[in-house]
C-alpha cells in the first residue's frame, strides 16, 4: 500500500477528511523552511505538498509567487529542495510528500532524472502544474518507472475525455481546483463539484482533493461536505511564513484546519470503491 492509500484509508476509518498542507521549499531560507515543514506534521497534516521555487509559477497567485522569490533570493535551488525533502523524509517516514513544480524545472534535469531524484529523496508524488493532460504521458511513464504518483489537475469544467485521461495516467490523488484562477486565499472557493466527483469515481480516478482558496475551517468543512476526500491549504499557510510567524503558530493554524475535517460524511463513492 502506498503512503497515499494508507493515509486515505486511515482517515476514512477515523471518519475524517484528509488535510494537506502546502509550503514553498526554502522559504524564507533552507533552515527556517525545515522547521516550518516539521510544524505542519506537528499540527496534524495528513499529507504535505511542497513547491520548488520557480521564477514564473503561472498557476500561483501573488502570495505563493512571493514565496518562490524569497526562496530564490535566499539562494535555494532544486538540489537544495531535494536535500530538504530527503531530510524531512528521514524525520517523518510515513507521511505522503508531494512535489508541485513546473515543466521548466523538470526539463532542466530531464524528466526521468528528475523523477528518479524525487524517488531517491523520498517523495511520493509529482504535480507539474503547467503540463496539460495531452502532454502528460512521458511524465506518467517516468513516474511509474520510479514508483512516483503523477498527480493531475481537474476542474469542475473539465470535459469527460480529459477526465478519462486523468484517470488513466494519474495516481495518488486528483488535485481538484475549488475555483477558477490561480492559488490564493483571497477569494472563497466555489463548490459546484458533485458532477466532477461523480465522474472521477465512475472513471476510477484517484481520490479528489480540493485546493485553491482553502484557508478557513469553514472552507474545509464545505469542501468535504461537497464530496472531496481531502483538501490542500497553501496560501493561508504561506502568508504566516511571510509574516514571520513562529513554527508553533503555523502548527496551531494547521491543527485548527485539521480539526474541521473530523466528523464529516464520507465520500461514499470512493469509500465503496476502496472496499
Amino acid at each position: 500500500m502506498t503512503r497515499y492509500a494508507a493515509m486515505f484509508d486511515r482517515c476514512a476509518r477515523r471518519g475524517e477528511g484528509a488535510f494537506g498542507a502546502f509550503l514553498m521549499l526554502g522559504d524564507p531560507d533552507a533552515g527556517t523552511s525545515a522547521a516550518y515543514l516539521d510544524a505542519l506534521v506537528a499540527g496534524g497534516a495528513d499529507m504535505i505538498e511542497l513547491g520548488v521555487p520557480f521564477s514564473d509559477p503561472v498557476a500561483d497567485g501573488a502570495v505563493v509567487q512571493a514565496a518562490a522569490v524569497r526562496a530564490l533570493k535566499a539562494g535555494v535551488r532544486t538540489a537544495d529542495c531535494l536535500a530538504l525533502v530527503a531530510a524531512f523524509r528521514t524525520r517523518h517516514p510515513d507521511i505522503p510528500i508531494g512535489i508541485l513544480t513546473y515543466a521548466n524545472i523538470v526539463a532542466a534535469r530531464g524528466i526521468a532524472c528528475f523523477v528518479q531524484e524525487l524517488a531517491e529523496a523520498g517523495a511520493d508524488s509529482l504535480l507539474v502544474a503547467d503540463v496539460p493532460g495531452l502532454e502528460a504521458e512521458p511524465y506518467a511513464r517516468a513516474a511509474r518507472a520510479d514508483g512516483i504518483d503523477l498527480v493531475m489537475i481537474a476542474a469542475a469544467a473539465t470535459p469527460e475525455p480529459a477526465l478519462r485521461r486523468i484517470a488513466s495516467l494519474s495516481s495518488g490523488y486528483t488535485y481538484c481546483v475549488a475555483r477558477d484562477g490561480v492559488t490564493g486565499a483571497d477569494r472563497a472557493p466555489m463548490l459546484r463539484h458533485a458532477p466532477l466527483f461523480d465522474a472521477l469515481a465512475r472513471l476510477g480516478a484517484p481520490p479528489p482533493v480540493l485546493g485553491f482558496g482553502i484557508g478557513k475551517p469553514a472552507h474545509v468543512r464545505e469542501a468535504l461536505e461537497a464530496g472531496a476526500a481531502g483538501v490542500v491549504c497553501g496560501s493561508a499557510l504561506v502568508k504566516l511564513v511571510e509574516a514571520g510567524a513562529s513554527p508553533q503558530a503555523l502548527s496551531s493554524f494547521v491543527s485548527e484546519l485539521k480539526d474541521a475535517t473530523r466528523g464529516r460524511t464520507q465520500n461514499l463513492a470512493f469509500e465503496a470503491e476502496k472496499r
